[in-house]
Order: C-alpha cells, then sequence, then structure tokens
C-alpha cells in the first residue's frame, strides 16, 4: 500500500466512523428494522467506493457529501427496485441532502439524524434481543465498528460475532421491533436495558478481559457518545442516565494513565495524575451534579461518586477513602455482589488496615463468582504485601498469574511476584 493510499484509508476510515451510525440510522428508519441489513450495505459500499475511487482519483473537496451522494444514489436504485419501499424517494432526497454540508450543521440539519440514532439504540437494546448479541449489534449499527474489530474487542471469532449479529437481526423481524421510541410505560424498563448495554460496553474498553491491550479507547469513546446522545432528548436523560454519563467521564480521564509506556499495568495509587484529562473530570462532576436531582439512588450514582473522590484527590495520600467507604457500603446493599465487596474490601484497608480488609476477603474467597476472577488473589497479595508477609503474597501473585487475561496485567503480576520473592 502507498503512502497516499494509506491516507485515503486514514481518511475514509475516519468519516465512516463519524458519519455511518448515523446514516444507518436514517436508512433503517427509511426501509424499517427488518432491513438492517439493506441499509449497512448501502453505507458500506459508499465506504468500499469511496477507497477504490478516491485511490485513483484524489480525494474530492467535499468528502463527506461525496459519501452522502454514492450513498444516496444507490438507496434511489433500491427503493425504486422494491414496491415495498414505494413513496420513499422523496425521503431519501431530503435526508442526503440534510446530511450533505459539510460546514457546521444548524439545528433544522442535525435533528433528525440523531433523533434517528436514538431510536436506533432502542432497537439495538430491545430486551427480545440477547444481552451480548446487543452490545454487538449496537457497536456494528450505530459505532460502524467491523465485525472484525468487535471480534478483536472482544476475544470472539469473527464467525462467533457474525452468529450474534444474525441471530439479533432475525430477532428483529421476527419480533417485528419498531423504530421508535418507547411510550412512557415501557420506557423506564428499556431505558435501564440500554443504559446496561453502555455500561458493559465500557468496561470492556476500560479494562478489557483478555489480549494484549488493557484499555481499548475506541470503545470507551463509543460508550461516551452515546450515553452523551441519551442525554439530548429529555425522555432519556433521568438521572440516572445522567450519573451512568458521569462515571464514563470520570473514569475515562484516567485511561491514558492506567498503563505505562511497556504497556503495564499502573495502579491508581501510583498513577500520574497530571496525565488525567482535567476537562473531563470537569464535564463529569457536572453531570454527577445534575444527577443528583430527583429521589433515585442507583448504582451508577454510586459508582459515578467513587470515582469522583478519586478524580477530586490531588494525590493517593489525600483520597477521601472514609468518603469511598461509605460510598461502598451503600452499594453493597443496593447491589450485593461478590465484586462490589471485593472491591470495598480495597476501601476497608485504606481505612481500618490491610489485616482487617484480609479477613474480608477471605470471608469473600469461597464464593463462586470469584473463582477464576484474577483480582482475587491480586488483592489478597497486594494486602498480604502490606502486612509484609511476602512469602505468602507471592503464592498470591502466582495464583493470580495463573488467571490474569492481559499482557499489562500479567506483566504487573510478574514484576510483584519478582519484588516478592527478591525480599
Amino acid at each position: 500500500m502507498t503512502e497516499a493510499e494509506r491516507r485515503v484509508r486514514t481518511l475514509v476510515d475516519d468519516l465512516f466512523r463519524r458519519e455511518a451510525g448515523r446514516m444507518v440510522a436514517t436508512l433503517t428508519r427509511l426501509f424499517s428494522p427488518a432491513r438492517i441489513d439493506l441499509a449497512e450495505d448501502v453505507v458500506q459500499e459508499a465506504l468500499v467506493r469511496a477507497l477504490r475511487v478516491w485511490s485513483i482519483e484524489g480525494v474530492p473537496a467535499n468528502p463527506r457529501a461525496w459519501i452522502v451522494e454514492v450513498a444516496r444514489n444507490r438507496a434511489l436504485d433500491l427503493v425504486r427496485r422494491d414496491r415495498a419501499f414505494a413513496g420513499k424517494e422523496d425521503e431519501v432526497r431530503r435526508w442526503a441532502s440534510r446530511r450533505a454540508p459539510d460546514a457546521a450543521a444548524g439545528a433544522g440539519e442535525a435533528d433528525e439524524p440523531r433523533d434517528d440514532e436514538m431510536r436506533m439504540i432502542f432497537v439495538c437494546c430491545h430486551d427480545a434481543i440477547p444481552r451480548e448479541a446487543r452490545v454487538a449489534l449496537t457497536l456494528k449499527t450505530l459505532g460502524g465498528f467491523s465485525k472484525a474489530e468487535i471480534a478483536r474487542a472482544f476475544l470472539l471469532s469473527e464467525d462467533a460475532v457474525e452468529q450474534r449479529l444474525v441471530r439479533a437481526k432475525r430477532l428483529v423481524r421476527e419480533r417485528g421491533l419498531r423504530f421508535e421510541l418507547p411510550g412512557e410505560v415501557d420506557l423506564p424498563n428499556r431505558l435501564d436495558a440500554v443504559l446496561e448495554v453502555l455500561y458493559l460496553l465500557f468496561n470492556e474498553g476500560y479494562g478489557a478481559h483478555r489480549g494484549g491491550s488493557l484499555v481499548r479507547a475506541d470503545l470507551v469513546r463509543e460508550a461516551i457518545r452515546l450515553g452523551s446522545l441519551l442525554l439530548e432528548t429529555e425522555a432519556t436523560r433521568p438521572p440516572k442516565a445522567r450519573a451512568l454519563l458521569a462515571l464514563f467521564l470520570l473514569q475515562g480521564a484516567r485511561l491514558g494513565a492506567r498503563t505505562a509506556p511497556d504497556g503495564t499495568l499502573v495502579l491508581l495509587a501510583e498513577q500520574d495524575r497530571s496525565a488525567w484529562d482535567a476537562s473531563m473530570i470537569a464535564l463529569g462532576l457536572d453531570q454527577l451534579r445534575l444527577a443528583a436531582a430527583g429521589d433515585e439512588l442507583s448504582t451508577y450514582h454510586l459508582e459515578a461518586g467513587i470515582a469522583a473522590c478519586h478524580a477530586a484527590a490531588s494525590s493517593a495520600e489525600a483520597t477521601d477513602w472514609d468518603r469511598i467507604l461509605s460510598l461502598y457500603d451503600l452499594l453493597a446493599a443496593l447491589a450485593p455482589s461478590p465484586i462490589v465487596a471485593l472491591n470495598r474490601a480495597v476501601a476497608v484497608a485504606m481505612v481500618r488496615g490491610a489485616e482487617e480488609a484480609l479477613r474480608e476477603v477471605d470471608a469473600i474467597a469461597p464464593q463462586e463468582a470469584l473463582a477464576r476472577y484474577y483480582l482475587l488473589p491480586a488483592t489478597r497479595g497486594e494486602l498480604l504485601r502490606r502486612t509484609g508477609d511476602l512469602a505468602a503474597a507471592a503464592r498470591a501473585y502466582a495464583d493470580a498469574l495463573e488467571l490474569a487475561g492481559t499482557d499489562p496485567e500479567r506483566r504487573f503480576l510478574e514484576r510483584r511476584l519478582a519484588e516478592c520473592r527478591g525480599a
């Protein structure tokens, strides 16, 4: 591939990632959710043609308008051939005329595509679709992620991703899912499903379960983008949606400091706080303040509150661990789980000492949910190291090393293990 071809591919990939979700969402409205594949094909063909033509003829003066024009012509070909789309030609032309301008869009140009994306989120996250398939469908249709990218992000085979997408789209057809926001009665439960998908998406990006990288910034950015989109409509911005976005922003602000230059995991207490994104922290704190409206206290509020305590501290030593422990107490009461109990034990160590925290960790260790969770022995190793029992700490780190899923985690554990054995 020549340098010119590489530049074209980079430009097309960037433009496609920003535009694909909006284009697919609007075309899905025009074609119906049962024809999501058709909408994706139209947009994909525009991408492929851009790569081919621009590499030969050069990049046009208005790349965005060029891609929209190609997609429009292909969509018009389809609606003219299929009687099911009778009367849709004018809608396709109106859509293309709104999407084509490359300058800053006015309100009228932007509103409809954003509304279409909002409705598309609720199609992708419908409770008729299995949870793991909701995540894949959301990334494919709204994020412009390829099957290969989704497979890499979740360490799946492309065939497994394909099966999830096929099943999801089949359920969309069979259930006759509509391209609309849920009614007032259904909205709360449907919104909960959307928030859950975004939470899963963000967590996989912030702390990957397996592979060569600890973080996947593209997934984090997409979760933040879609979370921000929810807040643009009054019906979909209850306090817990704001709290979830606050959590994304406050944790996402630390993304660049989570690994060392060699890719090794860096613990929160050891991170360079000057590398945290101050603007994201400010936005997250603003959203958390707005999330305080109303009487509902969700798990997202509590997790965002914990993240805010870390973000607001000028140093690890200045962290308000008493406040964090009280928030974990509330979280354990509202949504008890072994993971919450383990995280709470870390806060206990900072407030009451490593010995008491070890007793709490040992009490929850027998739970089956933690049997393959590397952070259980890793946490024991850290606590034992603090008590001075380096031999026991080394054994715990060795156990964690067998379970760790990513290379940065393994490198960190290997270093800790060597320190304990060397001492």
